[in-house]
């Protein structure tokens, strides 16, 4: 089946979570990942209900579901974003971006668990090109941000954080594939995930602890940038990969939605004016190959 309409907002997922961090660097650090993620989580979550509403999108919630929302909401957002939020201060958005893609082979393994999802084998050889173009496109180029120039401890660190990140948010992904199956609308879906996210961890900030306090004061400026890689990633690139999830096999839209570290190339190219090498190019291509084989079955 020709399954076009999924595979680009897949990709486009990627193209938006991509820029978003690139553009999230900054702000994750001057205001340490808790306060970063709380803010985000805040207004995006409000932003989603007020477009849910506008449009008419909450017929199509069948509250039965809500043992999955409260999953989704508690591991895939406050547990997976706290911890890729702490990858990208580490970090910063290359070697982020590379460990994220664990993503892809950690949801394939989980939803043929769950859901008895099986994929052919035209479509496996398409993941494995598309993750192989990621990891050679940036396994190689990240220069600084590598971690061969790290000490055990944080190399170690660094790499139980992706591991983490890439799982908790696999998890919170598939808790809702079955509420989006029964004809939930995904930005509705994303107004549901992201404001019990943003109610919990509201009321995680009312402990007095230094871990849950800002690094520095909210200026509109820092506020301002803090808020637009949010609605880019929770509000634009969550709906167009739970659209995926809902038309296509749970593995595979996470395999095309894990193109941002190649995707992050040209973004990198034009924030930094950093060049892109032989092996981004390679990888892309690769990369290229892999989702026609996905979107011709």
């Amino acid at each position: 089946m020709f399954t076009l309409f999924p595979v680009l907002a897949a990709v486009g997922a990627s193209a938006g979570w991509a820029t978003g961090s690139a553009l999230a660097q900054y702000p994750a650090r001057q205001l340490g990942a808790f306060e970063f993620t709380r803010i985000q989580l805040l207004t995006c979550g409000a932003l989603l209900w007020f477009l849910s509403a506008v449009f008419g999108l909450w017929p199509s919630i069948n509250w039965a579901h809500w043992p999955e929302f409260v999953l989704s909401s508690l591991v895939g957002i406050i547990l997976g974003n706290l911890a890729m939020i702490e990858l990208l201060r580490q970090a910063g958005p290359r070697l982020t971006e590379l460990l994220m893609c664990l993503k892809a082979p950690i949801v394939a393994v989980l939803a043929f668990i769950w859901f008895d999802e099986v994929l052919n084998p035209a479509q496996v050889l398409g993941g494995a090109l598309v993750i192989v173009g990621v990891i050679l496109a940036i396994g190689r180029s990240h220069g600084r941000d590598g971690l061969a120039l790290r000490g055990l401890r944080s190399s170690l660190w660094i790499a139980f954080l992706g591991l983490s990140a890439a799982a908790f948010q696999g998890v919170g992904f598939l808790a809702v594939k079955p509420a989006l199956e029964a004809g939930a609308e995904p930005l509705a879906i994303g107004a549901i995930r992201l404001s019990m996210a943003a109610a919990i961890i509201s009321l995680i900030a009312l402990w007095p602890a230094t871990l849950f306090r800002p690094h520095s004061g909210t200026t509109p400026y820092l506020l301002l940038r803090t808020v637009l890689p949010g609605v880019i990633g929770y509000g634009l690139s969550t709906s167009l990969l739970l659209y995926a999830y809902a038309n296509m096999e749970a593995g595979l839209a996470m395999v095309l939605g894990s193109l941002s570290p190649i995707l992050i190339i040209p973004v990198l190219w034009l924030r930094d004016g950093q060049l892109p090498n032989t092996n981004g190019v390679t990888g892309a291509g690769l990369a290229i190959c892999g989702i026609a084989l996905i979107a011709l079955q």
